[in-house]
């Protein structure tokens, strides 16, 4: 399978690029004097792929094995390196899960075969940066 997307320049440091999907994404950068920014930045948009990748696996599990939650968020936090070409060398990423009865043993497998085994994105971060992850749980409690 092989996917292709088109990226367009569109003035000044700012880009707008397609998606296989038919959904385009506008991107730029910090520009020194100017407050105003049109998209996302190539490099954080990169994180979001990889949360986007690992979270779409996870809830898939998790439906399938008809594990309840109320909430999930993904945080990822990552270092550059400090000479260019500056790119990810260390990554944290922590899987939040919500709920009242959360399902530990089952939501810790549903994000050990996103990282281990299906999330392509995880294992391109693997090629080029230490990659840790953590799982989180918030028990909600029900106030009435």
């Amino acid at each position: 399978m092989s996917h292709k997307v088109t990226t367009h320049w569109k003035g000044g440091l700012t880009f707008e690029s397609d998606n296989p999907s038919g959904k385009t994404v506008v991107m730029d950068t910090n520009i020194e004097g100017q407050e105003e920014r049109f998209g996302l930045s190539p490099k954080a948009m990169m994180l979001s792929s990889l949360a986007g990748c690992s979270g779409l696996d996870v809830i898939s599990i998790l439906d399938k094995m008809k594990v309840e939650i109320d909430d999930f968020k993904i945080e990822i936090s990552a270092e550059l390196t400090d000479e260019h070409p500056k790119y990810y060398h260390s990554v944290s990423v922590d899987y939040h899960f919500y709920g009242q009865d959360l399902n530990k043993e089952k939501i810790e497998r549903a994000v050990q075969l996103s990282v281990e085994k299906y999330c392509g994105v995880m294992e391109m971060f693997r090629r080029f940066a230490d990659v840790k992850t953590t799982v989180q749980y918030h028990i909600m409690t029900n106030l009435q």
